[in-house]
C-alpha cells in the first residue's frame, strides 16, 4: 500500500520563495477552501509533477515556475511503501530528479526517462494515468460516469480495466496484417514470375528441340532483307542530301536579303519623316500671309518660290518612296521563298534522322538475326544446360509454394490474434468476467449510502435501475440528491476496481469541486455522511469554493490566501 505523507513545494505556479508545506495523512477529511485563484488546486498540479513530470491540469512545463521569482522551482513528495520511506525531489531551473529510499538516493546513471520509468513501475506501480483514476479526480477531467455516452462510458471502463493495451496491440497486427499481405502479393508475384520463365524456359527448349534448316533459311530470308533495307535507306538519304545542297544554295543570301531588307525599311522611314516635313512646310506657306514670329508680312515671291520648291521636293520623295517600296516588296517575296525553302530544309533533314532511326534499328535486328543463325548453324546452346537452368526454376517455384502457404497460415494467425484484439473480442470478454463485480460494488455502495435499488449496468453500459417493488427506472429520473449518491457510488466502485486491477491501494483521495455544483444544505450532509461511512480508512481532500456550507463539517481545514501576489497557506 502507498501512504502518502506530505507534499511540499516553492516557486511552484503562483507559490513564493516560501515552501507551502501539506499533510497528507494528519486527517480523514480535509476541507480545502480559498478564493478562486488563491491556488486551492495547485497542490494538485505540484503532486502529479513531483510523481510524473506532469502537472494535473493542462499547464506547459514552463509556466510552472513561478513568474516572479523565474527560479528553483523545487516540488517534494514523501510517501512510504511497505516498509520503504521514499522522498521524490523534482525541480526546474536547474532541472532535478532525485528518488530517496530510506535516506540514500538511487543511482542515476541511467537516463532520466529510465529513471522515470522505475518510478513508475517499480515503485509506485502506477502511472499517470491510472493515478488520476485512483487518487486525483478533478471537476476539470471529471463527468459522472451516468451522464456519458455509452462509447465513452467504456472508454472509461477500459482505463480503469487497463485494457487499453489490447486496442494499441490492434494497431500494431493490423500494421503487421498490413505487412503480411504486402508480402503474399509479392510472393505471388514472384511464383507467377517464376511460373512464367518456366513455361518461357520450356517452350525455348522444344524451339532448340525442333530446330530445323528452313528456320535457319527464314532467318537468313530475313537477314537478307534487313541488309537490303539499310541499302535502301542510305540511297534515299544520299538522295536527300542532294536536294538540301540545292535548297541551301537557294537561301545562300538570306543575310544579305534580310540586311538589304532593313535598309529599305529605314530609309522609307527617313523619307517618309522628310516629305512629312516638307508637306508641313508648304501647308504653312499656304496657309499663312504672316510670319507668326515676327509678325510682318511674308513676301508673296519668296512665298511662291517656297511653295514651289517645297511642292517639287514632295513630288521628287513620293517618285522616290513609290521606288523604295517597290524593292521592299520585292525583298519581302525574296524572304518569304527564303523562309519556305529552310522549311523544306528542316522537313529534309527530319526525314533523314529517320532514315539513320531506321537504319540502326534494322542493324540492332540484322546483328540478332546473325547471332541466332550462328546458334543455329554452330549448335552452340545446350539443350542440357537450359534443362537445368529448367530444373532449378522449378526448385524455387518448389519453395515459393511453401513460402505462400506459411504466409497465409501466418495471416490467419495474424487475422485472429486482430479479431481477439478488437472491441468484440479479448476486451469485451474481460469487461463481461468484471461486470457482475462491478454491479455487484455498485449496489454494496448504493447500500451504505441507504439508497436501496437495485442497479446493473448490461455490455453496452446502459444502465437498468429497480426499486423494491420492481418499478424501473433511469438515471435521469432521480432527484439531483440521488444522482449524486449514483455517481458516488460508481466513482467509489471505479476506484475499488482500479485497485484491484492495477494492484494499486493507497490511502490518498483528492476530490476537486467536483460536487459543488449539485449539493445544498441537506446534500452536503448525506455527502459527508458518504465519506466518513465508505471510506472511514481514507485520506480524503476536498477541494471547495463552498466553505461557508462545508467548513464545520470537517474535523481539518486549510486555506489559501494571495498576499503580495503570492499563495500561502492562511494562519
Amino acid at each position: 500500500m502507498i501512504l502518502f505523507q506530505k507534499v511540499r513545494y516553492k516557486n511552484f505556479l503562483s507559490t513564493g520563495q516560501q515552501f507551502i508545506e501539506i499533510d497528507l495523512d494528519k486527517a480523514n477529511t480535509t476541507l480545502v477552501v480559498g478564493e478562486n485563484g488563491a491556488g486551492k488546486s495547485t497542490m494538485l498540479d505540484a503532486l502529479c509533477f513531483g510523481l510524473f513530470q506532469r502537472p494535473f491540469r493542462n499547464i506547459k512545463k514552463d509556466q510552472l515556475i513561478n513568474s516572479i521569482n523565474e527560479k528553483e522551482c523545487i516540488v517534494e513528495v514523501e510517501f512510504t511503501v511497505g516498509q520503504k520511506d521514499y522522498k521524490i525531489i523534482r525541480g526546474i531551473k536547474p532541472n532535478k530528479f532525485e528518488i530517496w529510499c530510506d535516506g540514500d538516493m538511487l543511482n542515476q546513471d541511467a537516463a532520466q526517462r529510465d529513471y522515470q520509468k522505475h518510478l513508475e513501475q517499480q515503485i509506485l506501480k502506477l502511472n499517470y494515468r491510472s493515478f488520476t483514476q485512483v487518487v486525483i479526480l478533478g471537476n476539470a477531467s471529471f463527468v459522472p460516469f451516468m451522464q456519458l455516452r455509452a462509447r465513452h462510458r467504456r472508454q472509461v471502463v477500459e482505463e480503469i480495466l487497463d485494457i487499453e493495451i489490447f486496442s494499441k496491440m490492434n494497431l500494431l497486427f493490423r500494421e503487421k496484417q498490413k505487412n503480411q499481405d504486402e508480402l503474399i502479393k509479392q510472393t505471388d508475384f514472384n511464383y507467377q514470375l517464376v511460373d512464367n520463365k518456366i513455361d518461357d524456359k520450356k517452350k525455348y527448349i522444344d524451339d532448340i528441340s525442333n530446330r530445323s534448316k528452313d528456320l535457319a533459311d527464314t532467318k537468313k530470308a530475313e537477314l537478307n532483307k534487313s541488309i537490303t533495307d539499310i541499302a535502301n535507306y542510305e540511297e534515299d538519304i544520299k538522295k536527300v542530301r542532294v536536294d538540301i545542297a540545292v535548297l541551301q544554295k537557294l537561301v545562300i543570301d538570306e543575310a544579305k536579303v534580310n540586311d538589304k531588307h532593313k535598309k529599305l525599311h529605314n530609309m522609307e522611314a527617313k523619307l517618309e519623316n522628310t516629305c512629312s516635313k516638307h508637306k508641313k512646310d508648304l501647308s504653312f506657306f499656304q496657309s499663312h500671309n504672316d510670319c507668326p514670329v515676327c509678325q510682318q508680312a511674308i513676301d508673296e515671291a519668296y512665298k511662291t518660290t517656297m511653295m514651289s520648291k517645297k511642292a517639287e521636293k514632295i513630288q521628287e520623295l513620293e517618285i522616290a518612296l513609290g521606288q523604295i517600296d517597290k524593292e521592299i516588296k520585292t525583298s519581302e517575296m525574296k524572304l518569304d521563298t527564303i523562309n519556305k525553302t529552310m522549311v523544306t530544309i528542316r522537313e529534309k533533314e527530319l526525314l533523314i534522322n529517320r532514315y539513320e532511326t531506321s537504319i540502326a534499328e534494322i542493324k540492332k535486328q540484322t546483328v540478332r538475326l546473325g547471332q541466332e543463325i550462328a546458334d543455329l548453324q554452330d549448335e552452340k546452346v545446350s539443350t542440357a544446360e537450359q534443362t537445368g537452368e529448367l530444373n532449378q526454376l522449378r526448385e524455387r517455384i518448389t519453395d515459393l509454394k511453401k513460402d505462400k502457404l506459411e504466409q497465409k497460415n501466418e495471416m490467419i494467425y495474424i487475422d485472429t490474434a486482430r479479431h481477439l484484439m478488437q472491441d468484440t473480442g479479448i476486451k469485451t470478454k474481460i469487461i463481461k468476467q468484471y461486470l457482475p463485480i462491478m454491479n455487484q460494488l455498485i449496489n454494496k455502495n448504493l447500500a451504505n449510502m441507504d439508497f436501496f435499488v437495485n442497479f446493473s449496468l448490461d455490455e453496452e453500459f446502459n444502465e437498468t435501475i429497480k426499486s423494491r417493488h420492481r418499478d424501473e427506472f433511469n438515471y435521469h429520473s432521480f432527484s439531483e440528491g440521488e444522482k449524486l449518491r449514483i455517481d458516488l457510488a460508481i466513482l467509489f466502485t471505479w476506484r475499488e476496481i482500479a485497485k484491484l486491477k492495477n494492484s494499486t491501494n493507497t490511502n490518498l483521495l483528492i476530490l476537486d469541486e467536483i460536487f459543488d455544483s449539485s449539493l445544498d444544505s441537506s446534500g452536503t450532509d448525506e455527502f459527508m455522511r458518504i465519506l466518513h461511512n465508505t471510506m472511514a480508512k481514507e485520506n480524503i481532500f476536498v477541494i471547495s469554493h463552498k466553505g461557508d456550507t462545508l467548513i464545520d463539517k470537517f474535523p481539518r481545514v486549510m486555506k489559501f490566501e494571495k498576499y503580495k501576489n503570492f499563495t500561502r497557506m492562511a494562519e
